[in-house]
């Protein structure tokens, strides 16, 4: 019973993993993973500091809140969006941080 159990939770646990990965597929996405690993900041900043319409951010917003990942509060008219997993930050830094160690090598195999 203790072996099945563990087996439905990783499961589980690989099916959360491929929600968390699918809303992080998009460029924008990222980009807006790591301004939020700065701290909590305005949807309007947010939204600027990406370049894109206030629809477009929704969108986005929206996968990524679905996936748990962000939160988001409102103060009166304004909107704040912060991580809802710390730990986000630090997997999309170690991620960046192999993708540049590949593309380094890449770059050396090339000259």
């Amino acid at each position: 019973m203790a072996r099945r159990s563990k087996e439905m939770i990783d499961m589980e646990v690989f099916a959360r993993q491929a929600a968390i990965c699918h809303s992080f597929a998009h460029p924008k996405r990222l980009q807006l993973l790591d301004l939020l690993g700065r701290g909590e900041q305005s949807a309007a900043v947010l939204q600027k500091a990406l370049g894109i319409s206030k629809a477009n951010f929704s969108q986005h917003l929206a996968i990524l809140k679905a996936a748990g990942v962000v939160s988001a509060r409102r103060n009166g008219r304004n909107v704040y969006c912060s991580l809802a997993l710390p730990e986000v930050r630090q997997a999309c830094h170690l991620i960046r941080g192999v993708l540049r160690s590949q593309i380094r090598k890449q770059h050396k195999l090339v000259q």
